[in-house]
């Protein structure tokens, strides 16, 4: 059995390291490179930064700021936000991250997968998915909605299908954030994350809501997923990667410890 891992999330605005309660409400918090640092040293499984106004400010990413974070971090790195073509990833990738994880572009672009699949191969590219619950319909049969532009823009499409769509394009790998759930600290959607996890084959990122060890431990039992997503538990110091992996080993959950 592979070993469950814990993942942070570094979401960053104009250089700083920010946070939202459902993508709304969102405050500077500090240093996205001393945290990277400190969480690495804690003995993080994997990290992954958004720009999260590239997209909907219509820029590219900030490439000096992934640049300063893959200098402090030796675990996989994956890095969001304004990736719209295969030259955006491969800037990306030679600023020093491994994995490229593409959004809002690839909702609009879907052949960007593709592309970036081709270039530099499936296990480094991440479709990452912003959730939104809401009523079933005949566009939405799951009652699942894909949502781009850091939350602003509904697009109509059921998060069930895409998310196969993007297994069939060549993504290696998918982050799935729920909207409603996001910064509350009130526990993962673990049924959209299960969901998912049983309409695809590759592995699937539970993201948003993680607030205690026991909600990682929900998601990754109950909702299947390969690996849980956390930021706010860490950011304001609440608990350390090391206590989460403890309490995880602890109710036999297969971990890589410190």
């Amino acid at each position: 059995m592979l070993s469950k891992r814990i993942i942070s999330c570094l979401d960053v605005r104009d250089g700083k390291l920010a946070k939202s309660v459902k993508f709304v409400d969102t405050k500077d918090i500090g240093d996205p490179v001393e945290k990277a640092r400190f969480y690495y040293e804690q003995g993080l499984d994997e990290l992954v930064m958004y720009d999260i106004t590239a997209s909907s400010d219509n820029r590219g990413i900030m490439i000096d700021v992934v640049d300063r974070v893959a200098q402090q971090v030796f675990i996989p790195f994956s890095v969001g936000g304004g990736l719209r073509s295969v030259e955006d990833c491969s800037k990306v990738l030679l600023a020093g991250a491994e994995k490229i994880n593409v959004n809002s572009a690839a909702v609009k672009n879907p052949q960007l997968i593709a592309e970036a699949s081709k270039a530099f191969g499936a296990q480094c590219v991440v479709l990452s998915m912003d959730v939104l619950k809401v009523d079933v319909s005949k566009e939405i049969p799951s009652g699942y909605e894909i949502v781009i532009n850091g939350g602003r823009t509904r697009m109509g499409i059921d998060a069930i299908e895409w998310a196969k769509r993007g297994e069939e394009l060549g993504a290696g790998e998918l982050v799935v954030n729920s909207i409603d759930a996001d910064g509350t600290k009130e526990g993962y959607e673990i049924n959209l994350t299960r969901t998912i996890v049983e309409a695809v084959t590759i592995p699937v990122i539970a993201s948003g809501g993680g607030g205690t060890p026991e909600h990682m431990y929900e998601v990754l039992t109950e909702g299947k997923a390969s690996a849980a997503l956390i930021a706010s538990m860490l950011h304001y110091g609440e608990y350390t990667v090391a206590q989460c992996k403890q309490y995880l080993h602890d109710r036999g959950v297969k971990v890589r410890m410190v």
